[in-house]
C-alpha cells in the first residue's frame, strides 16, 4: 500500500489594519496582515494545523514586520479583527 503524507501550506489570509500606524513611515491605514498556516496531510487531505505565521507589511514604504516586531497597536488591532 502506498501512503502519501506530509506538510502543506494553506492559503494566505489577509487583513487590512485600518487604525494602525506604520512605525517606519508614520502612515495610517497602510498596514496589511498576512497569516499562513501549515497543515499535516494524508492523501492531500488536511488533518491538523502544525504551525502558523503572521507578518505585517506596509503598502506605502513596503517595510515588513515579523511577529516579534509588532507594536502593541498592531497586536490590538490584529486580535480585534480576528475575533
Amino acid at each position: 500500500m502506498i501512503l502519501f503524507f506530509g506538510t502543506r501550506t494553506g492559503k494566505p489570509e489577509t487583513k487590512k489594519l485600518f487604525n494602525s500606524i506604520c512605525p517606519y513611515c508614520q502612515q495610517q491605514g497602510t498596514l496589511i496582515a498576512i497569516s499562513q498556516k501549515n497543515y499535516f496531510h494524508i492523501f492531500w487531505i488536511k488533518l491538523f494545523k502544525i504551525s502558523s505565521n503572521t507578518t505585517i507589511e506596509c503598502n506605502h514604504c513596503k517595510r515588513g514586520y515579523y511577529e516579534d516586531e509588532f507594536t502593541e497597536e498592531m497586536k490590538r488591532e490584529l486580535f480585534k479583527t480576528t475575533n
